[in-house]
């Protein structure tokens, strides 16, 4: 059981966020023609949790390796210069989303140390932007599985 929920671990957490955020957006749709005032702190709350969403199908993407890829000019391409730029993809890939986690971490430490808050929640920043690192660092797990897999099959 545990290992089937770390195998769709982003899928049942995408999942849970896409039904908050529809939820959400919903009841905001009926107050907002019913009572005649929009919840406020929807937008909040949809805006960031969709960015949490994108960064979980990006881990889905390269789980599966179904990530966009330009393979146009790379099929064209013998296969010893195919594995060069399989790793260097790889390694660009990685290297951002670590940069990426780098960042994020910075971000979410300056909003902790300043003590940043939301306009309509008034919850700190940082619950929201933790995703930034959180996912960047499961992405850059996925794109190492992926990249593994790869190697072992000899499919470049």
């Amino acid at each position: 059981m545990t290992k089937k929920i770390m195998n769709y671990f982003e899928e049942i957490l995408g999942s849970i966020i896409l039904m908050v955020m529809a939820v959400i957006t919903f009841a905001n749709v009926i107050t907002r023609y019913f009572i005649y005032h929009a919840l406020a702190f929807t937008e909040e709350v949809t805006i960031n949790m969709f960015v949490w969403l994108v960064m979980l199908g990006t881990a889905i993407a390269f789980k599966k390796n179904s990530h966009l890829s330009m393979t146009f000019i790379y099929d064209r391409f013998p296969p010893k210069w195919r594995k060069g730029f399989f790793f260097l993809s790889t390694a660009l890939s990685f290297g951002f989303f670590a940069l990426l986690a780098y960042l994020g971490y910075i971000e979410v430490c300056d909003e902790i140390d300043l003590g940043v808050t939301t306009e309509s929640l008034a919850i700190p920043v940082c619950y929201y932007t933790i995703a930034l690192p959180v996912f960047s660092i499961l992405i850059c797990i996925r794109i190492a599985q992926s990249a593994l897999k790869t190697i072992r099959a000899g499919k470049y």
